[in-house]
């Protein structure tokens, strides 16, 4: 698999390290460092952040649903200019889109305006999600994909692949090497939110799911090398 320009989600959570909250730094350069390999190689890539690292959804019955998810959008924003401003010190071009007005912070973002971006070698952030609530951030990125004919998806998170059922609850949970996107829909497998899986399964886009904490994991799944799961398309 041999990619142009791929589209990484990185997990909230797993930025935050061990303190599980904010950011931990050196797990932050270190994906960097990765990115950079690939983007020197003419990799185009695109990101999109969760905010589980600041913000999961509605924490309070007290607070309206698309509140909640406004606060969300907002956590994503955060993440990707703190992570945006790390790539940089790393030696890389940066810019940060979003679906609204955000000051002068972000970028609106337009479809012309990512691919200048893109051909002029920067790595580009689509923060904000989509800018409506009961999306989450796998519709974010499968949208953004889609929209800007990315060849892939990779999902980096805390856990190493797909499985069958919670490992963290199951000792005997499987791995899937390689699976379908209808599998994955068909046994609930929760790769990405069910929205996202559709529109995968649609549009025919592909995603490898792997560990953010496996040694140069993102090099190597941006060099099509997946040591966790394909999920598959065809």
């Amino acid at each position: 698999m041999k990619n142009r320009r791929v589209f990484l989600k990185l997990s909230g959570e797993a930025l935050a390290g061990s303190k599980e909250t904010g950011f931990d730094e050196e797990t932050v350069r270190e994906a960097a460092r990765q990115v950079k390999l690939s983007v020197d190689a003419g990799i185009q890539v695109g990101i999109v952040i969760g905010g589980g690292n600041f913000w999961r959804g509605r924490t309070s019955e007290a607070i309206d649903r698309v509140k909640a998810d406004q606060i969300g959008m907002l956590a994503t924003i955060m993440n990707c200019i703190y992570v945006s401003e790390i790539f940089r010190t790393e030696g890389m071009k940066t810019q940060i889109l979003t679906p609204f007005e955000c000051g002068n912070m972000t970028k609106l973002f337009s479809k012309d305006r990512a691919n200048k971006y893109f051909e002029r070698g920067m790595v580009v952030f689509f923060a904000g999600g989509t800018g409506h609530p009961y999306f989450s951030t796998d519709s974010t990125i499968t949208l953004m994909a889609i929209e800007m004919d990315a060849d892939c998806i990779l999902l980096a998170k805390a856990i190493d692949g797909v499985y069958d059922s919670d490992p963290k609850v199951n000792p005997n949970a499987k791995k899937y090497d390689e699976i379908s996107i209808q599998e994955v829909i068909d046994k609930k497998l929760a790769v990405v939110d069910l929205t996202a899986s559709i529109m995968c399964l649609e549009n025919k886009m592909p995603m490898a799911v792997f560990s953010l904490n496996e040694k140069d994991g993102i090099a190597n799944a941006m060099q099509g090398k997946i040591n966790g799961t394909l999920v598959t398309v065809s």
